[in-house]
C-alpha cells in the first residue's frame, strides 16, 4: 500500500499526532491485538477496554509524577464545558472565584463562571489584546478565595506561563489544554488541572482532568445538587465511566502517552519545543519583514503568532504556504496574521521547512 502524502499540519486543533502512534492505530484498528475486534467496537465494559484505561491512567501518573492524593478523570465536553463545571463544583455559596484574565479562552471561562456565581477578575490584559501576560505586580486576589484559575498557554494570541503566578495560597485550577505534557509540571501545586486531548494529548473527544482530593471533597458536597454528568464527584466514583466513555480518544491518548515516555518524557520534551520555537522566534526576529504579536517574555512554546506588513500580503503568505504543503498557519479568525501551531508531534525538519518558505517570501516580497 503507498503511504499517503501528509502535509505539515500547523493547526491549533484538533493537530498533529505523532506518526508512529497513527501507524499504530491504522495496524491495529480493526482488531486489537489478543481482542479480535477493534477498539471501536470494544464494550468499555470489557475487560479489554478496563486494560486500556487503567493502563493509560497508570502512564499518565508515571509521566506528570502524579501524587497519589489526585484523582485522574477522563470525561468529555471539552474544555469549554470545564468553564463551566469547575464553578458548579468548586465555588461555594459565599465565596469568590479568581480568574486571570489572559486571552481570548480565560475571557470565555470568566463568562461561564458568572453565571455560577462571584467572580473576581484579578488581573487582565485585554485592553492590550493580550499581547502579553497580567502584570503579577498588578494581580489582586481576593482573600480566602475558593480557587485562582488561569489558562496556560494562550493558543489565539501565543502567550504562554513558565511558571506559575504567586496566587497567595489559594488553590490553583489550571486550563492547559495547549500545553499540558510539553514540559516539566508540578501537578502539586494545584488543586485541578484540565486540558482537551486534541492539541497535545491526543484526538478530539476526551478531556484530561487532575483533581486533589480535597476539590474533590467539594465536589461530593454539592453532588446531589449537580446535573449528574456535571459532578466530579460522580465521574471519580465511577472511575470516568458513569456513562460510555470516548473510548477511542482515550486509546489514542494513551498511545501518544506511550511515545511521550519513549523519546525521554516531559523534560525532553521541552528540550526540543524551546528549540523548534526557537528556530522559528529567531527568523520572525531577524529582519523585520515579519513581527511578532507576543511580548518576547511571554512567548509560547506551542502556538507561534506573528504577522506582515498589510493583509494582502499576509493573504498571499497564507496562499502559497499551504499550496506547499504549509497547512493551518492562517491565524484565528478573531485576530487574523499568522499562527504556527507547533505542538509536542509537530517535527523539528517541519520547523525548518518553515523557516525555508518564509526566507524565500521574503525575499520575493520584501
Amino acid at each position: 500500500m503507498t503511504t499517503p502524502t501528509r502535509v505539515l499540519n500547523f493547526s491549533a486543533g484538533p493537530a498533529v499526532l505523532p506518526l508512529p502512534v497513527l501507524e499504530e492505530i491504522q495496524r491495529d484498528l480493526v482488531a486489537l491485538p489478543g481482542v479480535g475486534m477493534s477498539i471501536l467496537e470494544v464494550s468499555h465494559r470489557s475487560k479489554a477496554f478496563e486494560d486500556i484505561l487503567a493502563k493509560t491512567e497508570a502512564d499518565i501518573r508515571a509521566l506528570a509524577n502524579i501524587p497519589a492524593n489526585y484523582k485522574v478523570l477522563f470525561l468529555q465536553g471539552g474544555a469549554s464545558t470545564q468553564f463551566s463545571m469547575v464553578p458548579m463544583n468548586l465555588l461555594g455559596a459565599g465565596q469568590t472565584a479568581d480568574y486571570i484574565d489572559c486571552g481570548s479562552w480565560a475571557d470565555k471561562a470568566i463568562k461561564e463562571a458568572k453565571k455560577v456565581g462571584t467572580v473576581n477578575v484579578s488581573g487582565s490584559s485585554k485592553a492590550d489584546n493580550y499581547s502579553h501576560l497580567p502584570n503579577s505586580a498588578d494581580l489582586k486576589f481576593t482573600p480566602g478565595a475558593a480557587y485562582v484559575h488561569i489558562t496556560n498557554n494562550n493558543t489565539i494570541e501565543g502567550t504562554e506561563y513558565k511558571t506559575l503566578p504567586d496566587v497567595g495560597g489559594a488553590p490553583i485550577v489550571n486550563d492547559t489544554s495547549s500545553d499540558m505534557f510539553s514540559r516539566p509540571i508540578d501537578i502539586a501545586k494545584h488543586g485541578l488541572i484540565y486540558a482537551g486531548a486534541q492539541k497535545n494529548l491526543g484526538p478530539a473527544g476526551v478531556t484530561l482532568v487532575i483533581i486533589r482530593e480535597d476539590m474533590l471533597a467539594r465536589a461530593a458536597a454539592v453532588q446531589k445538587t449537580l446535573p449528574t454528568m456535571l459532578s466530579y464527584a460522580v465521574h471519580a466514583e465511577n472511575t470516568s465511566m458513569y456513562n460510555t466513555p470516548p473510548t477511542f480518544s482515550i486509546y489514542a491518548v494513551g498511545l501518544v502517552v506511550q511515545w511521550l515516555q519513549k523519546n525521554g518524557g516531559l523534560p525532553a520534551m521541552l528540550a526540543v519545543n524551546e528549540r523548534k520555537a526557537g528556530k522559528l522566534y529567531a527568523e520572525i526576529d531577524r529582519t523585520g519583514f515579519y513581527r511578532g504579536t507576543a511580548k518576547k517574555e511571554d512567548r509560547s512554546l506551542m502556538n507561534v503568532t506573528f504577522r506582515l506588513s498589510t493583509e494582502d500580503l499576509e493573504k498571499k503568505f497564507v496562499k502559497e504556504s499551504t499550496a506547499a504543503g504549509l497547512d493551518g498557519l492562517k491565524g484565528h479568525r478573531s485576530v487574523g496574521g499568522m499562527r504556527a501551531s507547533i505542538y509536542n508531534a509537530f517535527p523539528e525538519s517541519g520547523i525548518d521547512t518553515l523557516v525555508a518558505f518564509m526566507q524565500e517570501f521574503e525575499r520575493k516580497n520584501g
